[in-house]
């Protein structure tokens, strides 16, 4: 599993310098309302320091917590998407700028979900560690059952997107909690200015990212 772990943490830090926080797949919602509004199964709870509640419910925003921790797990000394607070800058996305693909999450939560219970009798976010991982390929390998609109490596594809996102963007945007990202790559952020040493210098620039984003990052307490 650590294997793994560091696999998923190369292939993302490697594709965040390529991710702004304004990317998105085009997608044509076509989801009607009664499956939008099929009812989840009840999860464990979340973390208290895990910010929602702009788009998702509480089950959606579980499984999506879940879903982007095993896309970029914690390690020792090491932040996953939970510290960062992935969560939060997708749920504020769907809100806002990512506002056309609510459906399509609604709908590829809930296929999700549907698939999880008929293979391991229990949603997304309560499986362990394994069997996420085992669904979460079967989803990139469009293997997964039940998914139509969106496809499971469409579902895959976005959430995985949207994770770098949230991991590397800006603060601002409501991710990268206390710039956890950037500390992980050591991305040292805008500065304002650089001292004369530094300009000259040809060791690794090392200087932490100013907080002046941060401060101004929409959160919810």
């Amino acid at each position: 599993m650590k294997k793994d772990n560091e696999s998923r943490r190369t292939f993302l830090k490697g594709a965040a310098a390529g991710v702004s926080a304004s990317a998105v797949a085009a997608f044509i919602p076509k989801a009607d309302a009664q499956s939008e509004n099929t009812a989840q199964a009840a999860t464990e709870p979340l973390p208290a320091s895990q910010q929602y509640g702009a788009f998702f419910n509480h089950e959606q925003a579980a499984t999506v917590a879940a879903f982007a921790e095993r896309l970029m797990p914690r390690a020792p000394g090491k932040p996953g998407a939970t510290e960062a607070d992935v969560l939060n800058y997708i749920d504020l996305a769907l809100a806002g700028a990512y506002v056309d693909q609510q459906s399509f999450y609604r709908r590829g939560l809930a296929a999700l979900d549907e698939y999880c219970r008929s293979t391991h009798n229990a949603p997304f976010a309560s499986l362990d560690s394994a069997e996420q991982d085992a669904t979460i390929a079967d989803l990139e390998a469009n293997a997964a059952e039940g998914f139509q609109w969106p496809t499971a490596s469409d579902f895959f594809e976005t959430v995985r997107t949207h994770t770098m996102e949230g991991m590397f963007a800006d603060p601002v945007y409501g991710g990268n909690k206390d710039f956890a990202g950037w500390h992980l790559i050591g991305f040292p952020g805008a500065q304002i200015a650089y001292t004369p040493a530094e300009v000259r210098g040809r060791e690794a620039f090392n200087r932490g990212p100013i907080v002046g984003l941060q401060s101004r990052a929409t959160r919810r307490e």
